[in-house]
């Protein structure tokens, strides 16, 4: 039996099967900017659509986001609130805080369960959209996680123009270490990689990265230095301390979709394979934002996402429509 808050909806939209279990057209599952945009463009369609999240954005600690048009420097929670305020407006919507535990297919619809202090949400939707984003994994260094969102970033394209002036820092264990050195090169004057003993760098990375001006550290890391005022530096297993401001990291990535039974198409990171309007392998399962290739984006290009996706299942659920788009891939 599903227990909503009172307002979440309006009364005339929302409707219950025998089971007590919300009917809607729509579940989307997660509330960033892929999954809000999703839920605004389809309630805007006049579809009813049930946006559950469980409020634990990756980017809580970020103090600002940037490159979205007319909100430059907002909070990512900002953003978030102004989103849901505004999905929320909408008759067709119901915006609930839960932690999805189960989708599974009931016919030609698909059933939906989660719990949160207590409380049950069960619904039965026509179509599911996933838009949960990932799981960051860090290098395991004890002070990152106090300096990530202000002195440490993992998105250059964000932050890489607030921090081009400082002597930056790179931590990177994975294989595409200097792509994404090089990348950061293009903002910093001052940059040193740290392969933490991990990444695997040739002569031919050394020599890209040396004609960049880019310096490379392939010593193992214990942990960066700072205190409440900032970071300083990044300490050595040596003991050698290196004096930078900040940097960037590189995480691994982790799409964690246990709870979803259906078998999705995933590529080699586990990122579910779509098509260019958000179509999974599955017939009524879409997936938008961060959970997708090519990963990470920026929140203006999951909310544009979102908004495509959001189009296709309204297509596809008025049914008999070519997408002219797919068509011609």
């Amino acid at each position: 039996m599903t227990d909503l808050p009172a307002g979440a909806a309006g009364p005339a939209e929302r409707q219950v099967d025998a089971a007590g279990r919300l009917l809607v057209d729509v579940v989307v599952v997660g509330a960033g900017p892929a999954g809000l945009s999703a839920a605004l463009n389809l309630v805007r369609a006049k579809r009813t659509v049930l946006l559950v999240d469980a409020n634990r954005p990756r980017n809580a600690a970020t103090l600002r986001s940037h490159g979205f048009l007319t909100r430059d420097g907002i909070s990512p929670l900002e953003l978030r609130k102004l989103g849901r305020t505004e999905v929320e407006s909408y008759p067709e919507a119901t915006v609930v805080q839960t932690v999805v535990d189960r989708v599974v297919p009931d016919g030609d619809r698909w059933l939906v369960h989660g719990a949160f202090r207590g409380t049950e949400v069960e619904a039965s939707a026509r179509a599911v959209v996933i838009a949960t984003g990932l799981r960051e994994e860090f290098p395991a260094l004890p002070m990152l996680r106090a300096f990530y969102g202000t002195a440490v970033h993992s998105c250059v394209e964000c932050d890489g123009y607030e921090k081009a002036a400082e002597p930056l820092a790179f931590i990177c264990e994975t294989d595409d270490v200097v792509d994404r050195a090089l990348l950061i090169a293009a903002w910093a004057d001052d940059l040193v990689v740290y392969t933490n003993g991990v990444a695997t760098l040739d002569d031919a990375g050394r020599a890209r990265l040396a004609a960049a001006g880019v310096r490379v550290d392939e010593r193992a890391v214990a942990d960066l230095e700072g205190d409440r005022s900032g970071m300083t530096g990044v300490r050595l297993a040596d003991g050698h301390v290196e004096p930078h401001t900040g940097g960037f990291v590189r995480p691994r990535w982790h799409a964690d979709l246990d709870w979803v039974d259906a078998d999705l198409d995933r590529d080699a990171e586990g990122l579910v394979i779509v098509d260019r309007s958000g179509r999974t392998s599955v017939p009524g399962v879409y997936a938008v934002g961060d959970v997708t290739p090519p990963g990470p984006e920026q929140l203006i290009v999951a909310a544009g996402h979102g908004a495509v996706t959001a189009a296709a299942v309204h297509r596809d659920l008025v049914g008999g429509l070519t997408d002219l788009r797919d068509a011609v891939q």
